[in-house]
C-alpha cells in the first residue's frame, strides 16, 4: 500500500527560483547570469531571438541538459519532501512506440490508480486510522475524477476520435506531440515547463490548453513564438535578449508584467522615454558647450554708469569678470559631469526596411490581371485539389491545419513540384519562394569560412550586390555581416535567404510560414510590409496572430 508520505501530491506553494544561472553547451555560452522567480499560479512566457537560450533554460530547470553541459548559479524548486516535481514538454515522448494510447495515458495517472486500489483494500472496519489516511490521500489526488480528466483532455486536444488501442508509434507527428502534452497535463507536475506547446495545436486545442493553464496552481514557464498564445496565456513575459541600458553596458533578462500586448506597450514606452531623454540631454550639452566656447558672450553684469571714473570702471570690470568666470566654471563642471554620465544614443533596433526596399526607385510596374491561375491542382496524399486565381498585386493568405497541404501548394506554385492532376498557368512573371527550410547554396565551395556578406554576393551576383547591398533590408545586423555563415542561428540564416530573394524582387512572392525561426519583432515588421509589396504575395501560415489581422484574400485548405 502507498502511504501518504510516499506519494507526491500537488505542492500548492511550489515556487521556481532561478538565481545567477549561466549555462554552456559544447563550450558555447548559452545563458548568462539569469535571475527571476515564478510564483504559484504565474504563467511566464519566454521570448527572445533564436539561440537566446529558451529551450536550454527549460532543460536546465528540468535537469535534462545534454551530457557535457556546464552550469553555474542555482535553480531552487524546494528541498526534501517539499521539493516540487518538475514536468517538461519536449521532443522526447514519455512513452514507447509500442505502447497503446491507453497504456500511455494510464502511465500518466499511475499514482491515482494505485491510490484507488489501496483505498479499496483499506476498507477494513477494524483499522479506521488506515482507512482515514487512505481517504485523505484519495481526496487530495481527486481520484474519482481521473477518468473524466482523461476524457476531457483527449477531447480538448483533439485526440478523442482515435481508438485508444492504437499503438502510439502509428500516430502522426502532430498526434504524438498532442498525446505527449496530454500525458504531461494528466501527470500534473508541480512546476510545468512547455517548449513551443502550440506547434501542433489548432485553435480549439489552443483554447483548451489556455483554460488548463489558467487553472494551474503551480508555476508555469513556457517558451513560445506564438504571439496569440502569448497574448491569451501569459501573465508575465521574460525577454531573454540582453536589455539595452541608457547608461553603461547592456543588462540581462527583462521581466514584464502582463501579456504579449502589455510587453509590446512597455517596450514602446521605454523606447519613447529613452529617445526623449536623449534628445533633451543632447540639447543641453549643445547649450553648455556653446557657453563654454563663447565665454565672452556670457551675460555682462552690472555695467558701470557712464559718469563713473576709472576706479569705478575697474571695479565693475573685475566684478563682471569674476561672475563670468564663475558661470563658465559652473558650465564647464556641469558639462564634464553630463558628458561623463550622458545617456547613450538609443540603439537602432534591427528593423525590416520593407518588401519594397530593393525595388524602390525602379520603374518596374506590377503586372495587370491574373498572373497565376490554378485549377483543381492535386498531389496524391498531400494536396486535395484547390483552385485559385492570383492577380498582379493581390495578397493571399493560405490557411489550414497541419498536413492540409499549405507547403505543397506553394511548392507547386513555385514550380518546384509537378501536380498529379489539375492545371497551373503562370503568365510572364517570376516567382520567389521562401521555404520553411533554409537553403543557401555554396556555388564556389567556400566551406565554413564563407561570411554572410560573401554568401550574399555569391548568391545574388557581384553587380546586383553593389546595387542592392545586404544592408538595404535591415535584416542582418552590421556586426554579423562578416561573421561565418555557419555561426548564424537558423533564424539569422533565414533572414539572409529572404534578403537574397528580395535583392531582385519577384513579381510573385511566396512565403511559407514566415514566422518560423524569425524573431517576433521581425515577423511583425514583415507582416506589416506585405500590403506595400509591389507585386502578388502568397503567405501560407497557421499563425493565429497573423490570421486575426489579415486584410487580404484567403484560401482555406
Amino acid at each position: 500500500m502507498l502511504s501518504a508520505t510516499s506519494v507526491h501530491t500537488a505542492t500548492p506553494d511550489a515556487v521556481l527560483r532561478i538565481d545567477g544561472l549561466s549555462a554552456q553547451i559544447a563550450g558555447t555560452h548559452i545563458l548568462t547570469n539569469l535571475s527571476f522567480t515564478v510564483a504559484p499560479g504565474q504563467r511566464i512566457g519566454l521570448i527572445g531571438e533564436n539561440g537566446s537560450g529558451k529551450s536550454t533554460l527549460l532543460h536546465a530547470v528540468h535537469g535534462s541538459l545534454p551530457r557535457g553541459a556546464t552550469t553555474a548559479g542555482t535553480i531552487d524548486t524546494g528541498s526534501g519532501s517539499h521539493r516540487a516535481r518538475v514536468g517538461l514538454l519536449h521532443q522526447q515522448a514519455p512513452f514507447a512506440p509500442a505502447d497503446t494510447i491507453e497504456q500511455a495515458l494510464e502511465s500518466a495517472v499511475a499514482v491515482e490508480r494505485q491510490v484507488a486500489r489501496d483505498l479499496e483494500s483499506a476498507a477494513d472496519p477494524y483499522d479506521e486510522q488506515a482507512y482515514t489516511k487512505a481517504i485523505d490521500l484519495a481526496e487530495r489526488l481527486d481520484i474519482w475524477e481521473t477518468d473524466a480528466r482523461i476524457s476531457a483532455t483527449l477531447a480538448g486536444l483533439g485526440l478523442s476520435h482515435i481508438p485508444t488501442d492504437r499503438p502510439t508509434g502509428e500516430l502522426s507527428g502532430g498526434q504524438q506531440a498532442r498525446l505527449s502534452l496530454a500525458w504531461l497535463l494528466l501527470n500534473r507536475p508541480d512546476i510545468l515547463l512547455l517548449d513551443e506547446p502550440t506547434n501542433h495545436l489548432d485553435d480549439a486545442a489552443t483554447t483548451y490548453l489556455v483554460s488548463v493553464l489558467s487553472a494551474w496552481k503551480g508555476p508555469v514557464l513556457f517558451a513560445s513564438h506564438d504571439r496569440a498564445f502569448l497574448d491569451i496565456a501569459a501573465s508575465g513575459i521574460v525577454d531573454l535578449d540582453p536589455a539595452p541600458s541608457m547608461v553603461g553596458q547592456d543588462g540581462g533578462v527583462t521581466r514584464y508584467t502582463g501579456n504579449y500586448s502589455d510587453y509590446l506597450a512597455a517596450r514602446e514606452d521605454v523606447r519613447v522615454r529613452w529617445e526623449r531623454r536623449y534628445r533633451d540631454e543632447q540639447a543641453e550639452l549643445k547649450r553648455l558647450r556653446a557657453g563654454v566656447r563663447d565665454n565672452h558672450t556670457v551675460g555682462h553684469v552690472g555695467a558701470p554708469p557712464r559718469t563713473e571714473g576709472k576706479l569705478a570702471k575697474k571695479f565693475y570690470a573685475d566684478r563682471n569678470a569674476k561672475v563670468v568666470s564663475r558661470r563658465v566654471n559652473d558650465s564647464r563642471s556641469r558639462l564634464e559631469k553630463l558628458e561623463e554620465e550622458q545617456v547613450r544614443k538609443p540603439p537602432k533596433e534591427l528593423a525590416f526596411a520593407g518588401l519594397t526596399a530593393a525595388s524602390a526607385g525602379t520603374t518596374r510596374e506590377p503586372a495587370e490581371g491574373p498572373v497565376v491561375v490554378a485549377s483543381c491542382i492535386s498531389v496524391e496524399g498531400r494536396l486535395p485539389g484547390p483552385s485559385l486565381t492570383l492577380n498582379g498585386t493581390e495578397k493571399l493568405l493560405v490557411t489550414g491545419p497541419n498536413g492540409s497541404g499549405k507547403s505543397t501548394l506553394l511548392s507547386v506554385l513555385a514550380g518546384q513540384l509537378t501536380p498529379d492532376a489539375g492545371s497551373l498557368t503562370v503568365t510572364g512573371v517570376r516567382t520567389g519562394y521562401l521555404t520553411q527550410d533554409v537553403d543557401l547554396p555554396d556555388p564556389h565551395d567556400r566551406g565554413d569560412d564563407r561570411t554572410v556578406e560573401r554568401a550574399y554576393r555569391d548568391l545574388v551576383g557581384e553587380e546586383l550586390a553593389e546595387e542592392v547591398p545586404l544592408s538595404t533590408f535591415g535584416l542582418i545586423h552590421p556586426r554579423d555581416e562578416n561573421r561565418p555563415l555557419v555561426e548564424l542561428s537558423l533564424g539569422q540564416q533565414r533572414r539572409v535567404a529572404l534578403a537574397v530573394l528580395l535583392a531582385d524582387p519577384p513579381e510573385v512572392l511566396l512565403l511559407d510560414e514566415p514566422d518560423n525561426h524569425l524573431s517576433l519583432s521581425l515577423v511583425t515588421a514583415l507582416e506589416e510590409a506585405i500590403p506595400e509589396y509591389p507585386g502578388a504575395v502568397v503567405v501560407a501560415s497557421h499563425d493565429r496572430w497573423l490570421r486575426e489581422r489579415w486584410s487580404g484574400a484567403r484560401l482555406e485548405l
